[in-house]
Order: structure tokens, then C-alpha cells, then sequence
């Protein structure tokens, strides 16, 4: 049976992640003790990029995830970094440049993308999945504008699953993250929204069923990141 998964509306998220935007980085540095990075650096080396690729991340944001890849694929690479809240990359130019990577930022909708089929080794999205409107459209968008034998990369928060650590981080997640988010962006409920948004989203098999659905895979896995806060998904391209 098919999944109906579908995502908030996106002006409602355009907006809430326009509000949160100059705060963005500062918060997510300090909810996650940074360990978000380590998450990034994880993903770029399971994806095998290699010097020369070319590589598509969507909702960049503030380019996080486009830096890291740039820093593997090297000058003879292209990075193209994509976000449709315009907002959340004001920064991210100049974040590339101030330690010397040339990056692309352009506007662009992940279930909506301005390129020819099979134009990239690797396309990405960290966190962004979960926010778009048709997830299976998503994926498709990014199957279609991935080289066949390239990969599809996608870092998403999970449910954990350990009998310890567990509870604690749940505990964390309903009633911490959404007091610190506030206090340092002001917009408490962005960050509600993250907890609630999260809980509720397919991950590991569940989400796998989704990539099946999408129709662009020939091989489909995920690995859990720290114990199963987030996970990170690979699909080999038809």
C-alpha cells in the first residue's frame, strides 16, 4: 500500500524559517552542542564524494552542508546550494567565502528543481525533508537531476530508540529545545514546531518505504547518528 505522506503548508514554513534565519546558526549550535557538524561530516563521507563531482544540496539554509561538500570535491568541483526561503542564505555566501570555497546559492524549491535530469553526482538535504509539502515528490525531484549511479543523501532527525538515552533526549526534545530555541531566536514555537515535526516523521524503514515509493532508487540503507537522534539515508540512482 502506498504512503500519503504529505508536510506542513509551505508559506507557514517559508515564514517560520524567514523569522529564524539571522538566529539560525546560534541556535542550532548551541541545542546540539555542535555535534550537528560531526552529523554533516558523516553524510559527505558515506556519500564517496570525490574530487571533480558536482554536487546539488537543497535546503541548504545557511550552507552548512554545501561547505562540507565543497571542501571534498575541491576547485575542479561544483557545489550549487538551494533553499526555497531565500532568508536562510543570506549568510551562507559569505560563510563560504571567509574560508575560500566558491559555492553557488540560488533560490529553488526541492519538489520543484530548475535543472536537466542527471546533471549531479550527489544531490543532498539535511533537515529538510520532513518540511516539504509531497516527500515523494521531493525525492523524485532529486532522483531526477541525479547522474544514474549517483547518490541521493538525506540527513533527517529519527526516533530514538535506546532504553536509556531514550526518554532523556525525548525529555529534552518536548521540554528544553523549545524553551532554549525561543529564548535565543525569539520564536519559540519554530522550535516547538521542530520537536512535534520530528516526533511524527517516518524514519528507518518506514521512511525507506517512501524512497521505494519515489520510484529513483536501485538501493535504498540508513545508518543511525548518535544513537538514532538523526539518521542518514542513501539511495543509489536508477
Amino acid at each position: 500500500m502506498k504512503s500519503t505522506s504529505t508536510g506542513p503548508n509551505p508559506e507557514i514554513i517559508r515564514n517560520m524559517f524567514s523569522r529564524v534565519a539571522g538566529r539560525y546558526d546560534r541556535a542550532n549550535s548551541v541545542l546540539s552542542l555542535g555535534i550537528h557538524h560531526l552529523w554533516r561530516k558523516k553524510l559527505v563521507n558515506w556519500s564517496g564524494a570525490q574530487l571533480g563531482q558536482k554536487v546539488l544540496d537543497c535546503a541548504t539554509g545557511t550552507g552548512d552542508l554545501a561547505i562540507e561538500f565543497k571542501k571534498v570535491v575541491g576547485d575542479r568541483g561544483d557545489v550549487i546550494g538551494t533553499d526555497f526561503c531565500q532568508e536562510m542564505m543570506i549568510t551562507a555566501p559569505g560563510k563560504a567565502q571567509s574560508v575560500g570555497l566558491d559555492i553557488k546559492f540560488e533560490q529553488a524549491d526541492a519538489m520543484d528543481l530548475k535543472f536537466e535530469d542527471r546533471q549531479f553526482d550527489i544531490v543532498s538535504i539535511s533537515f529538510g525533508i520532513r518540511n516539504v509539502n509531497q516527500h515523494v515528490k521531493a525525492l523524485r525531484e532529486m532522483g531526477r537531476v541525479t547522474k544514474a549511479g549517483g547518490y541521493v543523501m538525506i540527513l533527517e532527525f529519527g526516533k530514538m530508540s535506546h532504553p536509556i538515552l531514550g526518554p532523556i533526549y525525548n525529555w529534552y526534545s518536548e521540554k528544553v529545545l523549545p524553551f532554549l530555541g525561543g529564548l535565543i531566536t525569539g520564536q519559540k514555537e519554530a522550535y516547538s514546531y521542530l520537536q512535534t515535526s520530528s516526533a511524527a516523521f517516518p524514519c528507518r524503514e518506514e521512511f525507506l518505504q517512501l524512497m521505494r515509493e519515489s520510484d529513483c532508487f536501485t538501493e535504498m540503507e540508513f545508518i543511525p547518528v548518535s544513537f538514532g537522534i538523526a539518521y542518514i539515508y542513501r539511495g543509489k540512482v536508477k
